[in-house]
């Protein structure tokens, strides 16, 4: 159990937004009718129209272009792969995505290299298996410069008839961020309907304050009931947040909002001329001028998956590999400390579902309130050497591999924690809860920033809610490699 140190935080104070608030009114959306939607419906239509066009257009362009080729080359497996390809790969490349309206043009190069990739795929299947009839490298060429031309042409119409579609009626979208860089963002992208964006509300304002922008009295959203009745009436389904970091209170709001359908988009209007943001390959072009880029809550989709897979299998095979150090570390411990050999104590996992946390004992409380609510045991001057000894090379920490293989936990997450303190500091630090987002771990990032012991509570939470933001297969690996690294360093744990 690691030993941290609470820092005091304006957190703690009352929120504006818990105060009396007036209601703010909203705009009507343009070509709106009287009547107004009752409720706000799970996921969004707006995304599914907008990419099954573009998907229809791609698929389109490869069969034809297969279609292209000699009869005997155009087998069905073939076909398949090159299909296969071009959606997985225009998925990855986030060419069914867009923001504002693109241009073919613009996505040309992107196209041309997810086609390319696409045929080369296909040219090697085709050599590869007997059963198929090797591709020519002309053949290969005239198949993936037909496709380009196809799907180039198609795209071009849909965004040509996009285009207008938003010159006519550009979508209702919120904006929210601090007052003056909400402000720009509003008035830029009101000055530029090509964006095909129309913001409609400001959420991050001091309470009861109103903005002019360009001539329209934008309101000013500052509670959770305001800024569901916004989406309600002006069926909303964009927002857009404008740096720096969201506050606690922004980030609820944009969990509500991604929870109604919307799509949330990041806008860096802080980045001076002259200059690059790192993560630049991350972003999806510009609006009005402002990179933007969008943003998808952790913990969705492949990522819960694929993580639980590599703890599954991962945990399976340590378990075996230290079942001897397992059993001789156990064997030490009933006889020199007697029976009880290991610790169960309750702590909060994901979502904020408490599970029983296995270790070895190091420790005996004096009671169930002291192990509740203590902070720490370092410095213990009753613990036996080879306790001390256990703890200084987080040995003690190996059973909570069954706790990974059982699902419980994850190889690497923000540490769990007690029930008394996680109300503590979820109170006293903004972003505490967000931590519960991922599977707790036995180790971390802020682990191996030396966020051990008594260390910052503000510091642990700032560098796990990263860590989840910016989760990949191989952060897990390098922080796996580095925690092994320094296991015999005596940090405790």
């Amino acid at each position: 159990m690691s030993a941290e140190r609470t820092v005091a935080t304006s957190a703690t104070q009352p929120r504006a937004a818990d105060h009396a608030i007036p209601t703010a009114s909203v705009i009507p959306p343009r070509g709106a009718g009287g009547g107004l939607r009752t409720s706000i419906g799970r996921g969004s239509s707006v995304r599914r129209s907008s990419a099954f066009p573009l998907l229809a257009v791609d698929c389109g362009a490869a069969l034809l272009a297969a279609v292209a080729l000699e009869g005997p080359q155009r087998h069905p497996l073939l076909v398949a792969l090159l299909l296969a390809c071009v959606i997985a790969l225009n998925v990855r490349a986030a060419l069914y995505r867009p923001l504002a309206v693109p241009s073919a043009l613009d996505e040309l190069p992107s196209l041309a290299w997810q086609i390319t990739v696409s045929w080369c795929a296909v040219g090697l299947a085709a050599a590869s298996f007997t059963a198929l009839r090797p591709l020519s490298l002309a053949a290969l060429s005239m198949a993936a410069a037909l496709q380009c031309v196809l799907c180039c042409a198609g795209r071009g119409a849909l965004y040509l008839r996009a285009r207008r579609a938003t010159l006519r009626q550009p979508r209702p979208a919120l904006v929210v961020g601090p007052g003056a860089a909400a402000r720009r963002v509003a008035d830029a992208v009101l000055r530029h309907p090509r964006a095909g964006v129309r913001p409609v509300g400001v959420v991050g304002e001091a309470p009861g304050e109103r903005t002019e922008s360009e001539g329209a009295e934008l309101p000013v959203l500052s509670t959770i009931e305001e800024l569901r009745r916004a989406v309600i009436q002006n069926s909303v389904r964009t927002v857009l947040v404008v740096g720096p970091t969201p506050g606690p209170d922004q980030i609820g709001w944009l969990r509500e909002l991604d929870g109604s359908g919307c799509e949330v988009w990041a806008v860096d209007a802080t980045q001076p001329p002259g200059y690059d943001a790192p993560g630049r390959q991350n972003r999806s072009g510009h609006l009005a001028g402002f990179p933007c880029r969008r943003l998808v809550p952790a913990g969705r989709g492949y990522f819960s998956l694929s993580k639980r897979v590599m703890d599954f299998v991962t945990s399976g095979i340590l378990l075996l590999l230290a079942g001897p150090v397992l059993l001789a570390c156990a064997a030490v411990l009933r006889a020199t400390e007697g029976p009880g050999v290991i610790f169960r104590q309750e702590r909060i996992g994901k979502d904020g579902r408490p599970f029983t946390l296995l270790k070895f004992r190091t420790h005996r409380p004096a009671d169930q309130h002291e192990a509740a609510t203590r902070w720490t045991v370092a410095g213990e001057q009753h613990m036996s050497g080879f306790c001390q000894f256990l703890r200084r090379t987080s040995l003690d920490e190996l059973p909570q591999l069954w706790n990974v293989l059982r699902g419980d936990m994850s190889l690497v997450g923000p540490r769990p924690e007690r029930p008394y303190f996680v109300a503590q500091f979820s109170k006293a630090h903004p972003g505490y809860s967000e931590r519960h987002r991922m599977p707790t771990g036995i180790t971390g990032l802020a682990q191996i920033q030396g966020l051990r012991g008594d260390t910052s509570i503000e510091d642990r939470c700032r560098f796990d809610n990263a860590y989840i933001d910016s989760w990949s297969f191989w952060q897990d690996l390098c922080i796996l490699l580095r925690t092994a690294a320094s296991l015999v360093r005596p940090t405790g744990s």
